[in-house]
């Protein structure tokens, strides 16, 4: 059968050693008895088997308590008194209960009871007492109960010492975890902005970049026009890429985001792309919305205006938004060319829904009839009392 060690560092492992060598030679200079021969050869055997399993106590506490025991059961084989090397069960029964395995730990503590009966034991019956007789009642239990508390003291503390270090351990654990699912979670936030961002300015690019390739022969000014759009989104695009590249990067704070301001200078880019917008705003908005519900509305608008240019069927599409004191609802609607079905696995719709869950909203998408429909609705909190704005 194969002995796991406990792992120890260098130091450890020399300490331990040195230290179970220093009580060892101490332990035997204070049993050291001159002319006793035979004694002290009996000594020599429990002093060793008691340093033993001190070296043994972290490296491998089960068997530093196994060896802690063969040297009690020597020493009372031997009829020797308790001496000063039988502190050594104290610490070994401190780092089973701090630094052994289940069974080891529950073997300590069995010990500790196992252990203060068999001294009771053999201390009376080594003063030639016998332990039932009732005069010697109150000796017993003295006895029994000062050596019971006395291991059971040593075995609580590596307990304690024991609870303590896996309380930190959980706690590491827990916070390795909680950093882990911090960093997925901006993973997965950069990575729905790069999408939103490549996904949107490539398909106004291509757009453009198609339109000036059938005008370049007829009309000039048109494929320059669209190439100086071609220029700029792709400029734009780039900064937002390196903005997002520096956020991966640097954790610190999050750059620029979009805003309801912005929404102006998206319906032109779409324009130029020969996407024919419409937009209507009823009820106006009471006041500025959070942050948080400007940027889902924005790339939320950003997503469906780009899923409208590459799939629509003509380059009609209206857009509502409809701001209300606890929510604002927006509407994107467009018709969808023969033949291509919604899927509800593809990225973007996918990231669209989750922009609405982050911003506590819902979003849905999906055919009806001709068109093709998003709608989502934000909340963007309930008006203090006696404030309560009308359209």
């Amino acid at each position: 059968m194969r002995i796991a060690l406990r792992p120890l560092l260098r130091y450890q492992l020399v300490v331990d050693l040195v230290a179970a060598g220093l009580f060892g030679l101490l332990s035997f200079v204070i049993e050291l008895e001159p002319g006793d021969v035979v004694g002290n050869l009996g000594a020599l055997v429990v002093v060793v088997l008691f340093s033993a399993a001190f070296a043994f106590r972290r490296l491998q506490p089960g068997v530093a308590l196994a060896l802690a025991w063969v040297a009690a059961v020597v020493q009372m084989a031997l009829l020797r008194s308790p001496t000063t090397t039988d502190f050594a069960v104290f610490v070994v029964l401190y780092a089973v209960a701090a630094y052994g395995s289940r069974r080891a730990y529950w073997a300590g503590f069995i010990s500790t009871f196992v252990g203060a009966a068999t001294v009771t034991g053999y201390l009376i019956v080594r003063g030639g007492q016998e332990i039932f007789h009732p005069e010697n009642v109150l000796a017993v239990l003295a006895v029994l109960l000062t050596s019971g508390f006395a291991f059971l003291l040593s075995w609580g503390s590596g307990a304690l010492v024991r609870t303590t270090r896996r309380a930190a351990e959980n706690a590491a654990a827990q916070r390795a975890a909680e950093e882990a699912t911090i960093a997925e979670q901006e993973r997965v936030r950069i990575a729905r902005d790069m999408h939103d961002v490549v996904a949107h300015s490539l398909a106004v690019v291509i757009a453009q970049a198609d339109g000036a390739r059938y005008a370049a022969g007829q009309n000039p000014a048109a494929a320059a026009d669209a190439l100086a759009t071609i220029s700029s989104t792709a400029r734009a695009a780039l900064s937002d890429v390196r903005l997002l590249l520096q956020q991966l990067r640097h954790s610190q704070a999050d750059g620029p985001q979009p805003t309801l301001a912005d929404i102006e200078t998206l319906a032109a880019q779409m324009r130029a792309a020969g996407v024919d917008l419409e937009t209507t705003v009823d009820p106006a908005p009471p006041a500025d919305p959070p942050a948080a519900v400007q940027l889902a509305l924005y790339r939320i608008l950003q997503e469906a205006l780009t899923n409208a240019l590459r799939h629509g069927a003509d380059p009609r599409v209206t857009v509502r938004f409809a701001w209300h004191p606890d929510r604002v609802e927006m509407t994107v609607r467009n018709r969808r060319a023969v033949g291509i079905a919604a899927s509800a696995g593809g990225h973007g719709i996918i990231g669209m829904r989750e922009r609405a869950q982050l911003a506590g909203g819902t979003l849905s998408a999906q055919p009806e009839a001709d068109a093709f429909v998003v709608r989502a609705t934000l909340p963007v909190g309930a008006p203090a009392p006696g404030k309560e704005s009308t359209p």
